[in-house]
């Protein structure tokens, strides 16, 4: 699949009349007759072809004035795997909207953070997604109002304001026309019977169950069982068959609760404050990898006659990201050359140290991840850690902190590549595997790493780095997800779902 899908009509209509779920996301079928929006798989009777028209993105559809249909309810799709997949101007944009950029810092700072003016970034988007920032945002908005609405028994008023809505009267506005229903309506339209989850009484964090979906197949065994496996005492647990983390957020606080489940995750999220709710739901999303597109990975890899055995036999598999793209490199530092439980062991220290307390009634998380701040005042002294990568933890903390490398949603690839690089201590591995779980490099890849050098003469690949970076040419752009599939040989337990 590739950009700009939804201007090949024929296979369009086909996906439509096909009802395939692999297409939701990628683009959106817009009923000429009825004015109604739909995601492709929509279980309704598929229009006449003369009748759709398609678009890029929901915000697209809305703009042209056609309303969400109440059947498929599209603006709850996965989202569109091209902003995990690329590193260019308008996948950035997009990776920053997810994380509510234009509602707190307005579309001024959003191009600030690209590096390019508010004209550039709104041209690059109108032209690719038939929405600028500002509609992508409000679209966004409007999922979140739903959530709301659907799952708490929240006043309108106070939904308005978590969803981002500047008045009640806009956010009138837009619920009426995005989904033809008032929001009382909407409200109104769920089943007597579904209980509302109650967000707590005023000045508690808010608590709210909903489920995040995902394009099938999904393998929970290496995506769970390696943050799991990895887990910072305090920071992350797996309880009672899910996973769970803290969540440092732009407005306060968060605790997310993940369970995989046959076709979705569930997904119980614990806020300090609601207005973090669609950012705590888009890093969730990012941090199990919801967004891919499984189908044409495994297809891709497949095309080796020694890796399709791996694919065949577990399908689906996702790379396991982070929330906090800063916490995950401080964290690759301390695991340089120790055992995964010493990593743990070095990480739980700085946490009871250094990070912000935080109250968990329902599990054992204590601590929020410190922030680069926090920990570039620390004394080196105090790190129980050989001198050299000493050194490497301080110039990283250092430059976090003082924003000389990036590791947002934002950052351009190639750049922060080159600033890890030119750090002390950190050589190729270290770089590539902050690509590929905190930077969301799809293409990123470990040829030096010893599990895969091990996997790959088991299986009969080139075991040195030079002659298997060769052979995975023909793997690219997936080769992050061939790591998975070469690391699941092993018995570590990365691979396996706790019991």
């Amino acid at each position: 699949m590739q950009n700009g899908m939804h201007t090949d009509r024929e296979r369009c209509v086909r996906a439509v009349q096909s009802k395939d779920a692999r297409f939701d996301g990628w683009f959106f079928t817009a009923v000429l007759t009825t004015r109604i929006y739909c995601r492709p798989s929509c279980p309704v009777v598929p229009p006449k072809p003369e009748n759709m028209t398609f678009y890029p993105s929901a915000a697209a559809c809305q703009q042209a004035g056609f309303r969400a249909c109440k059947r498929c309810r599209p603006d709850t799709s996965p989202g569109s795997p091209e902003w995990n997949q690329r590193a260019d101007l308008v996948a950035r944009a997009m990776r920053l909207i997810a994380d509510g950029v234009v509602d707190r810092e307005g579309v001024p700072g959003l191009a600030a953070r690209l590096g390019y003016s508010a004209r550039q970034v709104e041209r690059q988007l109108l032209a690719e997604l038939g929405a600028g920032p500002l509609a992508l945002a409000r679209a966004q908005r409007a999922q979140t109002a739903r959530l709301l609405i659907e799952t708490t028994p929240l006043p309108m008023a106070e939904i308005a304001f978590a969803a981002g809505f500047s008045s009640i009267r806009t956010f009138n506005d837009t619920v009426r026309e995005v989904f033809a229903l008032t929001p009382s309506e909407l409200r109104a339209r769920l089943p007597r019977t579904k209980a509302l989850t109650a967000p707590g009484t005023p000045g508690t964090p808010g608590t709210l169950t909903l489920r995040l979906p995902f394009r099938s197949p999904l393998n929970p065994d290496n995506l769970f069982g390696h943050l799991a496996a990895t887990a910072v005492p305090g920071v992350e647990e797996w309880l009672d068959g899910a996973y769970r983390r803290t969540l440092r957020l732009p407005y306060g606080h968060g605790i997310a609760t993940l369970t995989p489940r046959s076709d979705h995750i569930a997904c119980r999220l614990t806020l300090s404050d609601l207005r973090d709710l669609p950012v705590a739901i888009s890093r969730c999303r990012r941090m199990l990898d919801l967004d891919a597109d499984p189908v044409a990975i495994d297809d891709q890899l497949r095309t080796d006659p020694l890796l399709a055995p791996l694919v065949d036999k577990a399908p689906g598999r996702r790379v396991p990201r982070t929330v906090d793209e800063a916490e995950f490199a401080v964290r690759a530092v301390l695991g340089q050359q120790v055992s995964t439980a010493a990593a743990r062991t070095h990480a739980s220290r700085l946490v009871l140290a250094h990070g912000d307390p935080v109250e968990d009634p329902e599990g054992g998380l204590t601590h929020l991840f410190p922030t680069p701040e926090a920990l570039a005042s620390l004394d080196p002294d105090s790190l129980a850690m050989p001198r050299t990568r000493r050194t490497t933890f301080t110039t990283l903390v250092r430059q976090l902190a003082d924003r000389t490398v990036n590791l947002g949603v934002e950052s351009d690839w190639s750049e922060t590549r080159a600033r890890l690089l030119a750090l002390p201590g950190f050589g190729p591995w270290t770089v590539d595997v902050i690509a590929m779980r905190a930077l969301g490099d799809p293409d990123a890849f470990l040829p030096t790493d010893l599990g895969i050098r091990r996997a790959a003469q088991e299986l009969g690949l080139p075991s040195t780095p030079a002659a298997l970076t060769a052979r995975a040419a023909a793997w690219r752009p997936w080769r992050a997800y061939a790591v998975q599939y070469l690391w699941a040989t092993d018995d570590h337990p990365i691979n396996f779902l706790p019991v």
